[in-house]
């Protein structure tokens, strides 16, 4: 496996809008679930995604293409710090109706040029390898819930 990406996917029992509708909100792998209402991703806007746990992470929105595709960059091994081409990571979310369901794919890649010792690099990527199986996780759990 690469040490500068990360591929990741699961198949969720809901229709394609409504993963989108909640993969459309900028850092919601990261940030505390209350920071999110209302948030919806626009191409070149940043924004603080608050984690009370592991701090507030920057993230910026690269691309959007409804309902199919997202793509932030984020500074996860670099909490409060500005956001900056060497200190973050793309985070590239694909989805694809299949039948009821969708499939969600997670490709995040960078680690290799993040600044700092390769160990940063390594903890980096372990760290966000061990995350996102949980992430996908609780977002399929969000998905599925039946809607009030």
């Amino acid at each position: 496996m690469s040490e500068d990406r990360i591929e990741r996917e699961t198949l969720i029992s809901a229709p394609l809008e409504r993963v989108w509708s909640l993969v459309a909100q900028p850092g919601f792998w990261v940030a505390d679930k209350a920071s999110l209402p209302g948030t919806v991703a626009r191409e070149g806007e940043s924004m603080l995604a608050k984690n009370s746990e592991h701090g507030d992470f920057p993230v910026r929105v690269e691309k959007v293409q409804p309902p199919t595709y997202l793509a932030y960059r984020w500074a996860s091994a670099f909490p409060g710090e500005e956001l900056r081409e060497d200190n973050s990571t793309l985070v590239e979310f694909t989805l694809t109706s299949e039948g009821d369901r969708t499939r969600l794919r997670v490709v995040e890649s960078g680690f290799a040029t993040l600044a700092g010792p390769d160990g940063l690099r390594g903890q980096s990527h372990k760290d966000n390898s061990q995350g996102w199986p949980l992430e996908l996780e609780a977002l399929k759990k969000r998905a599925e819930e039946p809607s009030a």
